[in-house]
């Protein structure tokens, strides 16, 4: 049973869901016509139910509704709604902080401003599917708000689709895509070369590092040591990998296992010597 808290628009409404207590966002269409505040309701027909979550400390979900346009709630709930045609599990708790970027975005659009993104071609390359995703998420905002987001713009929501879908936090995954990125830059530095960056090896690399990151994170061992063969017959890449791991260590403040530089030092081969 749900009690209505605020009719946002036609097609979105505040509730109250009684049996879980708390509030909830609906949204489908036609399923705020009619109703009005301190209504009581079953489940409503065809509507989607997202939970007020929101990114922002000390500030309330109630709060961020009330100063989101409806229409950003909608859209940001029709690119969850593509999520969910390619991936198994989107979580529709991340719809505000969706919208209340979307609300940002629009804006910065409006006032012929925007942010830079210095890591969107990575952001294509590890987050494939959900950069695709982000795009028709451009589409749906232009013709729902009028207003035309960057390519910058797409990265971010590309972002909140990859949150929703692996519930990683939009942060932490800008924060790996940073240390990705510089690891590449050190890699080119390191042996004097600029790798393809549409090259199967490139991709192989940076998915490597992406998944060594999360390893990282959760203290989880590498199952194998591969680092006295790679240290013998493959001197520099061991050595260029063992240098990532150092600095890597020293930005996420964490200790690295010796058996990643191995792993990481065979991804270097492949992608300095072009191998598929």
């Amino acid at each position: 049973m749900y009690r209505i808290i605020k009719v946002l628009n036609n097609n979105a409404v505040l509730a109250w869901n009684k049996e879980r207590k708390k509030e909830q966002i609906l949204l489908g269409n036609g399923i705020g016509f009619g109703k009005r505040p301190g209504e009581e309701s079953g489940p409503i027909k065809d509507a989607k139910v997202y939970s007020l979550v929101t990114r922002r400390t000390q500030v309330s979900a109630l709060k961020v509704v009330n100063g989101i346009r409806p229409v950003y709630l909608e859209a940001a709930g029709k690119i969850l709604d593509e999520a969910e045609t390619v991936f198994a599990k989107v979580s529709h708790d991340n719809l505000l902080p969706l919208a209340d970027h979307i609300a940002l975005a629009a804006k910065r659009a409006e006032e012929k401003k925007s942010i830079p993104n210095p890591f969107t071609p990575d952001i294509k390359v590890l987050f494939e599917e959900e950069y695709r995703i982000a795009k028709k998420g451009r589409e749906i905002i232009r013709e729902m708000t009028g207003q035309e987001i960057t390519d910058d713009e797409v990265g971010f929501i590309a972002l909140h689709v990859h949150s929703a879908r692996s519930d990683e936090k939009v942060s932490e995954t800008l924060e790996n895509t940073r240390i990705i990125n510089q690891s590449i830059r050190m890699i080119e530095e390191y042996f004097g070369i600029r790798l393809e960056q549409e090259s199967l090896g490139y991709n192989r690399m940076m998915s490597h590092i992406y998944y060594m990151l999360a390893r990282i994170r959760k203290g989880e061992p590498v199952k194998a040591d591969l680092n006295e063969f790679v240290k013998v017959k493959y001197e520099k890449e061991f050595e260029s990998a063992e240098k990532i791991c150092q600095w890597i260590a020293g930005e996420m403040k964490k200790e690295v296992p010796e058996e990643e530089i191995g792993f990481l030092a065979i991804h270097i081969l492949r992608v300095v010597n072009k191998e598929v």
